[in-house]
């Protein structure tokens, strides 16, 4: 991989920690599909951090498929990370609707 994508995906990292470390205001601000930006680029920042160590080590060594073994993990943890929400969203609506038919039987009930 040339050095200067693993310079660049090296800055993309240190800016997503620094920006996390440091609070910084632009993080707040809801993407769509209800991410905040702050957790996008928590993702994006991961993501680089693991693509700039495939980048660094050595091809055919035990560093690189660990570091290959790392970015698949970053990006099935942003994968997961995306689809349990719709799952919870499910399940809290799935409640809701339960505890207002218990209440609407114990209306009629009385």
């Amino acid at each position: 991989m040339p050095r200067t994508i693993v310079t660049l995906l090296l800055a993309v990292a240190a800016v997503a920690l620094l920006s996390l470390v440091f609070g910084a205001s632009y993080l707040e601000p809801i993407l769509p599909g209800d991410i905040p930006l702050g957790d996008a680029l928590t993702a994006i920042g991961l993501c680089a951090a693991a693509g700039s160590a495939i980048g660094l080590s050595a091809r055919r060594t035990a560093l690189r498929l660990v570091s290959v073994v790392s970015l698949v993990g970053a990006v099935a943890w942003l994968v997961f990370s995306v689809s349990i929400v719709p799952t919870v969203l499910c399940t809290l609506t799935w409640a809701l609707v339960a505890t207002l038919l218990a209440k609407y039987r114990r209306a009629g009930a009385a």
